[in-house]
């Protein structure tokens, strides 16, 4: 069959609104085309667009053509017409997340061992800002290991530009905002207030509920893992630890550990990291909790997108 293809805009900064030359044109597919087949075509006449940057739209809802489906999927036949965005520059989701978890790495690092650089004072730190340092460079480690060797991404890339925004909230919230306000002079040690959140008692109650909530939060992304074959964008249901009661308890156990954090420390910079971190993964887990029963009609009634029993 035979599509085709028209440009409907440019995102690429600066970039001219007049109609190109190039466009339209027409590509030649068999009946049986995937949306993947349409993209390399386009990609041979058109070297600079990668599928990656590819943004195919279709039909008068425009419903976006998604990797994977076929053509026919999506109500496109022999003679009809595409829309093609290009999405700009892109980068690979795996290298955006070592990018997000190397800035709170290197931030903490930073401020703890070089406490001269960045107070008036050298910080001798009390055994709470010790532990709480562990435990957040703990977490950050694990995330880049988890990277590495545990993710499957369902998509390949994202828009170069958006890895700024992104790894804003790592490292400014979680790095800066953090680190110059945990490992202060305030709770140095000893204050006053280093000697009332150092009792060591309350200090293995909160170590042994952070280890439970990080080793769960593993649990349930090697769950994930597993449901995703490699080099494929099979989608299934999960099942086993911790998805019984909730669509997303991997977001429930990361809120978990940094609660903790919190609650030793009972720092505000801390508060404010939790609080604007908790929102942001309540509206992921959401979308992802109404994505699964859009997906699949048997998808249990009883589960709630991350907190169980309420929301």
């Amino acid at each position: 069959m035979r599509v085709t293809v028209e440009k409907r805009s440019s995102v690429a900064a600066g970039a001219s609104q007049k109609r190109s030359s190039k466009y339209p044109f027409t590509v030649e597919l068999s009946d049986s085309a995937t949306v993947d087949d349409l993209k390399n075509a386009i990609y041979k006449q058109v070297k600079s667009l990668h599928p990656d940057r590819q943004r195919l739209t279709a039909g008068e809802k425009k419903s976006v053509l998604e990797t994977g489906e076929t053509l026919a999927k999506f109500d496109v036949s022999d003679g009809d017409t595409v829309y093609l965005k290009d999405l700009g520059p892109q980068i690979g989701w795996q290298a955006v997340f070592y990018i997000e978890y190397a800035g709170p790495i290197i931030i903490h690092y930073l401020i703890y061992n070089f406490s001269g650089l960045f107070y008036s004072q050298v910080v001798e730190h009390s055994e709470v800002q010790r532990r709480a340092y562990l435990m957040i460079m703990a977490h950050f480690i694990k995330r880049e290991l988890e990277t590495a060797f545990v993710h499957r991404f369902s998509h390949g890339t994202m828009p170069l530009l958006n890895v700024f925004k992104n790894s804003g909230h790592y490292h400014l919230l979680s790095g800066l905002n953090l680190a110059y306000w945990l490992y202060s002079p305030a709770s140095a040690q000893g204050t006053l207030l280093a000697a009332k959140l150092s009792d060591p008692f309350m200090l293995a109650v909160f170590t042994g509920i952070y280890l439970f909530a990080e080793f769960s939060n593993l649990s349930t992304h090697i769950t994930l893992r597993n449901l995703r074959p490699p080099g494929t964008r099979v989608r299934r249901i999960p099942h086993g630890y911790g998805f019984d009661m909730v669509s997303c308890p991997n977001y429930l156990f990361e809120i978990t550990a940094w609660v903790v954090i919190m609650a030793m420390t009972r720092s505000l910079a801390a508060v404010l990291f939790v609080a604007v971190s908790s929102v942001q993964m309540y509206f992921w887990a959401l979308k992802k909790h109404k994505q699964y029963r859009r997906e699949f009609p048997d998808y249990p009634k009883s589960r709630r997108a991350i907190f169980p029993f309420i929301a």
